[in-house]
């Protein structure tokens, strides 16, 4: 897919895109300037998976073939000099639990069976060891400490977001490794846009009570029929500057899942015919 046809919010492009094996994959400048992470996000290309899942599908529960979606990590796994075995895996369910994350759980979801449920966010400070999480329209969280040399990985939806899961991430992430917000570079992903994100009245009313004042006219932009758009990206630089994280150190996607669902898989685009995209962190 040719990239100028890839539909960008504002005019400066935040992630850039790069093509490694066929893979293509999108990455933040501003986390690669760190020199201590390698990282990614994927796209829907350069993956092996057919019809609904093509082709970089990184899902083993949406009912692809496990043969499919293995090659798949597999291939993520080369491009950032690893693995298979290095991955460990998130078991998502819309929580704002975090997982601190050990050489004993190196391939955890791939190669090794799970031993933990209900996480939703990964933290560590050991190398080598590619932290994933997985995303069809919600937020994917990057979090580096230069100074302490430790990451974080969080998934954010509408729920992980009213529960501030960004600032859940860093608080654990202080009390396992020191890490103080003005220390840490922040990446938020592509995700559902609030142009495209349109919700109800009891998730806008959780949002109301949750971010109140000015911030709460800039997230939620009151629609006709009960209905609201919900602004996910500007929400969670909210509870990053808030927290701590000054603001130039927060990166904030300029990709919609939901305005480019041939290049990312968009739950909400697709009606829920779909594979997952991932988030790849790793501590060099």
């Amino acid at each position: 897919m040719d990239l100028q046809s890839i539909k960008r919010k504002g005019t400066s492009e935040v992630l850039k895109r790069n093509v490694s094996r066929g893979v293509e994959y999108l990455t933040f400048p501003s986390l690669e300037k760190t020199g201590i992470v390698s990282h990614l996000f994927s796209t829907r290309i350069g993956g092996v998976s057919e019809g609904i899942y093509a082709s970089m599908n990184l899902s083993y529960t949406r009912g692809d073939r496990k043969e499919a979606v293995d090659e798949n990590f597999r291939r993520i796994a080369m491009i950032m000099g690893r693995e298979i075995s290095d991955f460990v895996l998130s078991d998502q369910t819309h929580t704002t639990n975090i997982r601190k994350v050990t050489e004993e759980d190196k391939g955890k979801g791939i190669t090794a069976k799970k031993d933990y449920r209900d996480v939703d966010g990964l933290i560590t400070n050991e190398r080598h060891m590619i932290l994933a999480t997985f995303y069809a329209d919600c937020v994917p969280l990057f979090l580096v400490d230069k100074k302490h040399r430790a990451i974080g990985l969080s998934h954010s939806g509408w729920k992980g977001t009213a529960g501030r899961m960004g600032a859940c991430t860093l608080r654990k992430m202080k009390e396992a490794y020191g890490t103080e917000p003005e220390d840490v570079e922040v990446g938020i992903g592509p995700s559902i846009c609030g142009d495209c994100y349109e919700v109800g009245e009891d998730v806008a009313d959780v949002f109301a009570a949750e971010f109140p004042g000015k911030i709460q006219n800039e997230i939620l932009i009151k629609k006709e029929g009960g209905k609201y758009l919900l602004d996910l990206w500007k929400a969670n630089a909210y509870i990053f500057r808030t927290a701590g994280v000054p603001e130039e150190q927060i990166s904030i996607t300029d990709i919609c899942t939901c305005c480019n669902p041939d290049y990312l898989f968009s739950h909400r685009a697709s009606q829920g015919k779909r594979g997952n995209l991932g988030a790849f962190l790793c501590l060099l």
